[in-house]
């Protein structure tokens, strides 16, 4: 699903996270337009400051299961609290960086930042 996740980032403006897309891509076995709704759904959830203050409170145990991806992490919590995955939100996550992998890295994202600068 990489150049869809690439395809999706473009959509978004390259402002999401390679790695978040990815994995709601993979969950929704490619459907680029289920993929895009999730993203949205997910983006206003995040953006409720109660929601970041969850995430804060319980950082240091997404780090201590080597779950570092605070995106990933967040969304986690969401999964959680809609019921759409079982588990703790650790859990969840351990489960999504385990089983899916991170296959973008910070030079993925420098690489696009440039791109966009060339642009």
């Amino acid at each position: 699903y990489i150049q869809q996740t690439m395809q999706i980032s473009a959509m978004w403006n390259h402002s999401m996270d390679l790695n978040l897309i990815y994995l709601i891509l993979n969950d929704n076995q490619g459907e680029i337009n289920l993929t895009t709704a999730c993203l949205s759904t997910f983006e206003t959830w995040k953006l409720q400051s109660s929601n970041i203050k969850k995430y804060e409170k319980h950082k240091k145990k997404f780090i201590e299961k080597r779950c570092c991806n605070h995106n990933i992490n967040l969304l986690s919590i969401f999964a959680e609290e809609k019921g759409f995955q079982r588990g703790t939100a650790i859990e969840i996550a351990a489960k999504y960086t385990v089983n899916n992998g991170m296959p973008f890295n910070k030079k993925d994202k420098k690489q696009i930042d440039n791109n966009k600068q060339n642009l």
